[in-house]
């Protein structure tokens, strides 16, 4: 994969215990317009509380990130240690403090191992160039099972871009951003204002339309550099080319946000839950978000048990417009409930081979208006218990 004026490494740090890449960094060749998503929680990582100070300059040349280790609920010497992480990586490669953004991921309340980075650096700064996008895909994985990494090629002015980016997230999955960390990359110009502005509504149609478990992470974020180095014209709004930038932006997004559901903690099924026929837009999300966290409704999926009354049960308490007389579901084709009741037949035998499948979909029209929202989900088994139920040790 070739992002034209990207250079990336990963080395292991040793951060949470040996024996794996766990500190990752990528590094644009000159400055890059940067824009980013961070967490809503209001318990946020010293990471994110650096990334969102050093977010307002507009320019980024390197992100270094580590697993194994959130820096959040650390006070004041998190802080400090994120600051002292840049501060290194900076040094190593002769830019400007402020250009380095700092992220971590893993386990909460514990300080970094500082000895173990400072060691780490040198190595981590001398892999540039050997390194790739892949490597610093495994170095942010946590209870991730496999590395998530997704590009797109594009054309602008006639000379052709690259986008590409990559992922963590399998646990403490829900929208409000960004619900995982991810990083993308573009060889692109892009005029920085609007870069904001897609990049933004890029998240709401991707990472922010998924949900595994229901939680916000404190440490969620997700940041795009674009370093202009593939010498196009700057995309901005109105322009030819911006249509088209979007959308690949959009796919890369969306891709990752998808295998980040496939690889929900412990999950075996991806489940694309469509609510139509809403009163709004805003009926729809409700709705489809209250499908997507029912645990009754993922264990059931988990079970392959066609529970249809389970979903429109969420549906109804969501605090979307309901008139469960007009109600339709569906599992993929086959018609479970029309006009708000079974829909009888062989639909229960059906029903039940369509949730046998790794992939499938859910789709609720409400016949209420023109409102339509889709999310992604992942049903809920044992494993994900057994997961979180020992996730430090």
């Amino acid at each position: 994969m070739n992002i034209k004026g990207f250079k990336f490494s990963a080395v292991e740090a040793a951060v949470k215990k040996p024996g794996r890449l766990d500190l990752g960094l990528i590094f644009s060749e000159v400055p890059a317009a940067v824009a980013g998503v961070f967490t809503t929680n209001k318990v946020k990582a010293a990471p994110v509380l650096l990334g969102m100070e050093r977010m307002k300059n507009g320019l980024c040349q390197a992100v270094v990130v580590n697993s194994g280790n959130a820096n959040a609920c650390t006070g004041p010497q998190g802080i400090e240690d994120a600051r002292e992480t840049a501060r290194l990586v900076a040094e190593g490669l002769g830019i400007p403090d402020e250009a380095v953004q700092v992220s971590s991921t893993g386990v909460i309340g514990q300080p970094l191992p500082m000895e173990r980075l400072r060691r780490a650096i040198p190595a981590l700064i001398e892999g540039l160039g050997t390194g790739t996008f892949d490597d610093v895909a495994r170095a942010i994985m946590t209870t991730d099972t496999f590395p998530k990494i997704e590009a797109r090629n594009g054309v602008a002015g006639g000379i052709p871009y690259s986008i590409a980016g990559i992922a963590k997230g399998a646990g403490m999955i829900m929208p409000n951003m960004a619900t995982m960390l991810a990083f993308i990359v573009t060889d692109a110009a892009v005029e920085p204002a609007w870069l904001k502005k897609v990049f933004k509504e890029a998240n709401d149609a991707s990472f922010n339309v998924i949900s595994v478990d229901g939680d916000t992470s404190t440490n969620d974020t997700a940041l795009i550099m674009a370093n202009g180095m593939a010498g196009n014209p700057q995309i901005k709004a109105g322009t030819p080319d911006a249509d088209s930038f979007v959308l690949h932006l959009r796919d890369v997004l969306l891709a990752l946000a998808k295998q980040i559901v496939k690889d929900g903690e412990g999950a075996t099924k991806l489940v694309e839950i469509t609510i139509k026929g809403a009163r709004s837009g805003a009926d729809a999300k409700r709705a489809a978000m209250a499908v997507a966290n029912s645990l009754l409704v993922k264990t059931a999926f988990f079970g392959q048990d066609a529970n249809w009354g389970r979903i429109l049960a969420a549906v109804g308490y969501s605090g979307a417009e309901v008139d469960p007389d007009k109600a339709e579901l569906f599992f993929d084709d086959v018609q479970m409930v029309k006009n708000g009741i079974f829909a009888g037949g062989d639909a229960e035998a059906r029903g039940t081979e369509v949730l046998r499948k790794k992939e499938f979909a859910v789709t609720v029209n409400l016949k209420l208006g023109e409102g339509i929202s889709t999310v992604y989900t992942s049903d809920l088994s044992y494993d994900y218990v057994k997961i979180n139920a020992d996730y430090r040790t």
